[in-house]
C-alpha cells in the first residue's frame, strides 16, 4: 500500500489545501491529511478544531484519513508507513523554502520522498493568511473555503478581530 502524508497547519483549511489533498487521492492508496502546529504562528483554530473542519471537507475522499502530527514530520512519515510526503506548492517563492524542507526530510527519513503539485491557477494567491485577513474585515471568503466550513470559519476570524479591539 503507498501511503502519503500531506502535513499542514490548515489553520483554516482552503480550497487550494483541498484541491491538493484530492489530487494526492489519486495518486496514493491512502492519503493522511497531518494537521501540524507552527511555533511561528499563532493559531485562529485549536487542533481539535482545524481536524474537524478537515474532516468535514474530505467526506467525499475515501481514502483520507486525518491526523495530528506533534513530532518530526520526517519520524511520524516514517511512523505511519509513508513513502511520500506531498506538498503544494503556489509559486518560485514557496519552492525554496519546500526544497529545503525536502533535503532536510529526506536526510532524516530516507525512505519517503517529497512529492511536489503544482497549485491549481485559481488557487495560486490563495493562503490561510489571506483568508485569515479578510475574514477579520467581514469580507466574503467563500471563494476561498469549502462551502462545509465557509460560515464557521468566518465567523471565528471576524469575531477574533473584534474581540481584540480589531
Amino acid at each position: 500500500m503507498r501511503i502519503a502524508v500531506c502535513p499542514g497547519s490548515f489553520d483554516p483549511i482552503t480550497k487550494g489545501h483541498i484541491d491538493i489533498i484530492s489530487r494526492a487521492t489519486k495518486l496514493f492508496d491512502r492519503v493522511v491529511v497531518a494537521v501540524s502546529v507552527n511555533p511561528a504562528k499563532h493559531g485562529s483554530f485549536s487542533l481539535d478544531e482545524r481536524v474537524e473542519l478537515i474532516k468535514m471537507c474530505t467526506t467525499h475522499l475515501e481514502n483520507v484519513e486525518i491526523d495530528v502530527v506533534t513530532d518530526l514530520l520526517a519520524d511520524y512519515s516514517k511512523r505511519v508507513g509513508a513513502c511520500a510526503i506531498v506538498k503544494g506548492l503556489r509559486a518560485v517563492t514557496d519552492f525554496e523554502y519546500e526544497f529545503q524542507m525536502a533535503l532536510a526530510n529526506k536526510k532524516l527519513n530516507p525512505e519517503a520522498e517529497t512529492v511536489f503539485l503544482t497549485t491549481a491557477t485559481e488557487n495560486m494567491y490563495l493562503s490561510s493568511s489571506l483568508v485569515k485577513q479578510i475574514a477579520s474585515f467581514g469580507g466574503d471568503i467563500s471563494d476561498f473555503v469549502p462551502t462545509e466550513i465557509n460560515d464557521i470559519v468566518a465567523k471565528r476570524l471576524y469575531q477574533i478581530k473584534n474581540d481584540i479591539g480589531g
